[in-house]
């Protein structure tokens, strides 16, 4: 390995990953909106709150449009990148340094304070480039596992890592596995506060219901009151408690 073309990569990966396109976004749609504190009320009477600048919080504060254009803005401040390193020198590492970085970035951007977002956006553009059939299948993959299992939280992050051993089953190198072990880690470390908060709420026996979290993370209302609903096991568990009342 060139450690002086590593150094471009990371470099150039970490510069492109700061920018920060939540705020971008917000200051050209209404300057007015903060999309760097988020507060979602549940129906428990609980407070669900995030500092993530994320696409998520530019969906809840200027709704599913912008949050949607901010997601594609994110995947492709690592996606492009990640490809013309590909291109210039299609062996790993080095397109690999640039996705990983770019994820730092977007988490820590240096042009603010090192305040960003979690990073699923910045993973899924750099995986796009490194193994777009891997996208799609783990994402089918964990939404299945997440169906049957009730619980949105698991369709939505199932597929994330799953990706580790698709990657490594795909390709045998320790390079594709090193990369993906560091970005899963990393975004699951990010998502500590949220992940807390739920943990609390479950404690105290107020846990949010799969709909609640799904409005939060911008995946459906529809899609998580389906899981309260109609998901095999949950449904199976209140069956054989003698119960036919979804929960939620």
């Amino acid at each position: 390995m060139d450690l002086g073309v590593a150094a471009l990569a990371a470099a150039v990966g970490y510069l492109c990953g700061s920018i920060s396109f939540a705020r971008i976004v917000a200051r050209i749609r209404d300057p007015r909106v903060d999309v760097t504190r988020v507060e979602v009320p549940l129906a428990s009477g609980e407070v669900f709150v995030s500092d993530s600048v994320s696409a998520s919080a530019v969906r809840l504060t200027l709704g599913p449009r912008y949050g949607i254009l901010t997601a594609l803005l994110d995947m492709a401040k690592v996606a492009l990148p990640t490809l013309l390193f590909r291109i210039w020198i299609p062996e790993p590492p080095y397109f690999l340094i640039v996705a990983a970085a770019g994820l730092v970035g977007h988490d820590r951007p240096v042009f603010f304070r090192f305040k960003g977002g979690r990073g699923e956006s910045a993973i899924y553009g750099g995986m796009l480039v490194i193994d777009p059939l891997a996208v799609v299948g783990t994402t089918i993959l964990g939404a299945l596992v997440g169906f049957i299992v009730g619980n949105i939280l698991v369709l939505r992050w199932a597929g994330m890592v799953l990706l580790i051993p698709w990657l490594w089953v795909a390709t045998g190198s320790p390079w594709y596995l090193a990369y993906i072990v560091f970005a899963v880690g990393w975004y699951l470390l990010a998502m500590r506060p949220e992940l807390a908060q739920y943990g609390r709420m479950r404690g105290k026996g107020t846990d949010p219901t799969n709909e609640e979290i799904a409005i939060e993370f911008g995946m459906g209302r529809r899609l998580g009151r389906a899981l309260d609903r109609y998901a095999p096991l949950p449904a199976l568990a209140r069956a054989a408690r003698g119960s036919d009342r979804p929960a939620g």
